[in-house]
């Protein structure tokens, strides 16, 4: 089973990227990936011993901080924005 339904990435993307289907904006992908990244860690707090999904959850917090540092590069009112709108750093 999916963790992101269609109704929910269309949500994410029409919050942070602008548009429905704007599915390429820095925003809307860093949203998602933030999304996905909390259901895996959930499930890594019940399962510890997961290792699968521990290395799928390293691996999104990867891409999520190239994204991010990115963003903060291209556009630093955005990604400062994006940070207090996601709760991400605190």
């Amino acid at each position: 089973m999916s963790v992101l339904t269609k109704e929910r990435k269309k949500e994410l993307f029409k919050t942070h990227g602008g548009s429905e289907t704007n599915t390429g904006s820095i925003e809307g992908q860093i949203a998602m990936l933030t999304e996905r990244i909390k259901h895996i860690s959930g499930h890594m707090q019940s399962n510890k011993k997961d290792f699968s999904s521990n290395r799928g959850l390293i691996q999104l917090v990867g891409q999520r901080k190239q994204l991010l540092s990115y963003l903060a590069k291209t556009n630093l009112a955005g990604y400062r924005a994006l940070l207090v709108t996601l709760g991400l750093r605190k």
